[in-house]
């Protein structure tokens, strides 16, 4: 089965725009197009377009990223560099989770703070 871009945006959550930006970024290399030039998205490219959104998402530049998708999949020459690619965006997102869990406790200590007949001590901020 095939999808048109509006169809595939939709699928994924995502505005078409942001699939023709991924395309014109070049992180889409797999995709097809139909004699006329438009996309044509297939049931297996949405794995594909599934890990560049949560790439993505980790805050991994688009550069990365393509450096990524343009590396061979499943060749043991590529396999060393995208393991670092990927472990190197892991510490970015544990670095993340760290500051968040700091956001978290003081956020937290404020509500605990501001709760109706807490023993109040002068606020730290």
């Amino acid at each position: 089965m095939t999808y048109s871009i509006s169809e595939a945006a939709r699928l994924l959550g995502i505005a078409p725009s942001t699939l023709r930006y991924y395309d014109k970024e070049g992180l889409l290399p797999f995709i097809g197009r139909t004699e006329s030039g438009a996309r044509v998205f297939r049931e297996e490219d949405f794995d594909a377009l599934r890990l560049i959104q949560c790439l993505k998402k980790t805050g991994m530049t688009i550069r990365a990223i393509r450096e990524f998708i343009e590396l061979p999949a499943g060749s043991e020459d590529t396999a060393a560099r995208r393991l670092s690619i990927l472990t190197a965006q892991q510490e970015v997102l544990r670095q993340k989770m760290d500051e968040l869990r700091d956001m978290m406790r003081l956020i937290d200590y404020k509500i605990e703070y501001y709760q109706p007949g807490h023993a109040k001590r002068a606020p730290e901020g």
